[in-house]
């Protein structure tokens, strides 16, 4: 599929040589990357500032999108990274509806953190935008339904346009605002997977049509952490499932949530289901109890790769603790998924790299340079989440991608 790319004249920039873009068009569909607060120089501006940082980063995302034939209005998905709690995340929410206006109506998936990539940085954000390959606008249902978790003005619990389906964070948060079953993982998952099934069947989808799942939940890098509200969530689904990703937190910016997911889904604009094709190349890794997920599915041209890490068939971690040695596997087997759909590394168009690491250029640079030099440049927009662990010990990155191929 014809791509365009983009890195606008004096946009924000790396500290180092990379072959990654600011974001990529394909079609209809564009995708940024992380979008944050930086000179062209790679130095962080207004420094532990998150009202400013907010302005700055949504500012390069508006140019961003401009330099793809789009704008702002065009945009599905907001996917919000910052460091703070419920009183932060209120404030950013609000900041990006006054940014957008009231009328776009984006979904909009939110992960508090406590630090990000370098040091003073306080929120990355990316989105998804669609808009005809003609430069038309795209018709969009914005749903909001008051049954659903509560959510910020001027966000719809689900969006669908043409083929595709965003849905906003679900969770145990009752429409209130008021966690349910509190501290309760196990009954929060499944509140959660009730939430997103009424989500979905808001535009007459259902678990069936998922593409993609991303499931955050409080953990502190076991696989115990997750084990029993993974059984939960996957009594939910049929075999074969969508990709998934899955990364433990240390915590939401509601206390007393542990667990909330994020989803994409593909439907016909008629009704009918799409055909999907799966990926579980042989001898592919694992996880220690049987999932429903696969590790990549093909939706018409769109490709999901679900979390790809170090480990082998027996769930066994590769390497432990080695950020160099990891990498590369990870790159290895998203190739490898990749392959049985007959795309490569270069369908990529949008990556996500959940690491294990802090506030630091160079635990961000050890894993960033590697996948980096994987692509031909111009390589894919992307966006690198430090986390304080991953689903398993001695684990230390996933990476998940999205890829396009022509229909």
């Amino acid at each position: 599929m014809a791509r365009i790319y983009s890195f606008p004249q004096d946009h924000w920039n790396w500290p180092v040589d990379l072959t990654h873009q600011q974001g990529v068009r394909a079609g209809e569909m564009i995708l940024t990357g992380g979008q944050v607060d930086l000179t062209p120089e790679g130095a962080v501006r207004n420094p532990r500032d998150l009202e400013a940082q907010c302005v700055g980063a949504m500012t390069y995302m508006r140019i961003l999108l401009k330099d793809l034939g789009s704008s702002t209005s065009d945009l599905v998905r907001l996917v919000v990274y910052f460091v703070g709690a419920e009183a932060e995340e209120k404030a950013v929410l609000a900041q990006i509806a006054a940014f957008i206006g009231p009328d776009v109506m984006p979904v909009v998936n939110t992960i508090s953190l406590d630090e990000l990539c370098y040091p003073d940085m306080m929120i990355e954000i990316e989105g998804i935008a669609m808009r005809g390959a003609s430069g038309e606008t795209i018709e969009r249902e914005c749903l909001r339904d008051p049954r659903l978790p509560m959510l910020a003005d001027a966000y719809s619990h689900v969006v669908r346009c043409s083929d595709m389906i965003f849905v906003s964070d679900m969770s145990a948060l009752g429409a209130d605002g008021c966690v349910q079953n509190v501290g309760d993982i196990t009954a929060q998952s499944k509140t959660m997977m009730e939430n997103l099934s009424a989500a979905l069947s808001l535009v007459g989808a259902d678990m069936d049509d998922l593409v993609k799942l991303n499931t955050f939940y409080l953990g502190g890098g076991t696989a115990e952490d997750w084990a029993a509200a993974a059984k939960v969530r996957i009594a939910y689904l049929n075999e074969p499932g969508p990709a998934a990703t899955g990364i433990p937190v240390t915590r939401f910016a509601q206390d007393s949530l542990c667990t909330k997911i994020g989803a994409t889904a593909m439907l016909n604009a008629d009704g009918s289901r799409i055909e999907k094709t799966y990926s579980w190349p042989d001898g592919h890794w694992d996880w220690p109890t049987h999932l429903p997920f696969k590790h990549g599915n093909r939706c018409g041209g769109m490709i999901h790769v679900g979390g790809q890490v170090s480990m082998d068939a027996d769930a066994n971690v590769l390497v432990a603790e080695d950020m160099v040695s990891q990498t590369r596997t990870a790159m290895e087997n998203i190739q490898k998924v990749l392959a049985e759909f007959g795309a490569d590394l270069d369908d990529v168009v949008k990556v996500t790299t959940f690491y294990q690491g802090n506030a630091s250029a160079q635990s961000l640079h050890e894993n960033l340079l590697i996948r980096s030099g994987s692509y031909t440049a111009p390589g894919p927009a992307t966006t690198g989440i430090p986390m304080a662990a991953l689903a398993y010990q001695g684990m230390v990155i996933e990476i998940e991608v999205i890829a396009m191929l022509d229909r």
